[in-house]
């Protein structure tokens, strides 16, 4: 995969060149959005109408699982058993 083309060195620019696979993928979730290929959800978790989308797998870049930013945080940090009681779901 190419590097992005950008001109500045700030820490989102750094981190994005870092990143090329994720970054490619959440451009796609922007695009996709837009054009309306895929659909924001509510958090699977939760129900939270407010959601990220989380990619398990980025060369798959519209497959998302959307979860509150609270849940996304969650998983990211610790796993999907950080999940079970948590907001009602068992």
């Amino acid at each position: 995969m190419t590097e992005p083309s950008l001109k500045t060195d700030t820490r989102q620019a750094d981190w994005r060149r870092r990143n090329v696979p994720k970054y490619t993928a959440h451009l796609a979730v922007q695009r996709g959005l837009k054009r309306g290929e895929i659909t924001r959800q509510p958090c699977e978790v939760c129900g939270h109408p407010k959601t990220d989308a989380h990619h398990d797998d980025y060369d798959a870049p519209l497959q998302v699982r959307w979860l509150c930013r609270q849940h996304h945080t969650r998983l990211h940090n610790g796993g999907e058993d950080l999940f079970a009681g948590v907001c009602g779901r068992d």
